[in-house]
């Protein structure tokens, strides 16, 4: 009992990853926003309804106006890695959230690998990540649910230092 192990209960893993199109309007643009999204998850998107009436947007309460997936696994870390790719691995420190996520987007999705449709467009998207530790299931199960304990939570210095040893990522200052 020389060497010190790691502590495996510590290690960081992608919880999941979502994916966000938000066209602004129904119709369709927004069939073709979820379109994209199929093509570069393989899943079925679920379709965002607006919460209040904005005229000056021109959007209506409960109208569609946005698109999302979640896509949890190896396939999100492949998605990932594809999304940073476009970022140059470069993040701002604002990215991160205290709770140990973090977001980013991107303007042009043929950034990603999927080749360019003229009938389809070019569209934008968000991604957020969320990130865990083994045993985050005690806070979220039905029975006998706990409190997570303070140092097993995920802090933004613990996610800013995932990222960087991760992907060899650059947090900016800005």
């Amino acid at each position: 009992m020389a060497e010190a192990t790691a502590n495996v209960m510590r290690d960081i893993h992608v919880e999941k990853l979502v994916l966000n199109c938000c066209v602004g309007e129904s119709g369709d643009r927004l069939t073709r926003a979820a379109k994209v999204l199929e093509q570069l998850t393989g899943q079925t998107p679920v379709f965002s309804k607006a919460r209040y009436t904005l005229r000056s947007f021109g959007i209506r309460r409960n109208e569609k106006i946005a698109v999302h997936v979640t896509v949890r696994g190896e396939k999100a870390l492949e998605i990932l890695e594809r999304g940073l790719k476009v970022k140059e691995y470069e993040l701002l420190k604002g990215n991160f959230s205290d709770t140990g996520n973090f977001g980013f987007g991107i303007n042009e999705h043929i950034d990603l690998g999927i080749k360019y449709d003229p009938s389809t467009g070019i569209y934008g998207m968000d991604f957020f990540v969320v990130l865990g530790r083994p045993g985050y299931r005690v806070a979220r199960r039905k029975h006998a649910r706990q409190k997570l304990g303070l140092h097993h939570r995920v802090t933004k210095k613990d996610a800013v230092k995932w990222f960087q040893t991760k992907f060899e990522g650059i947090v900016l200052e800005k």
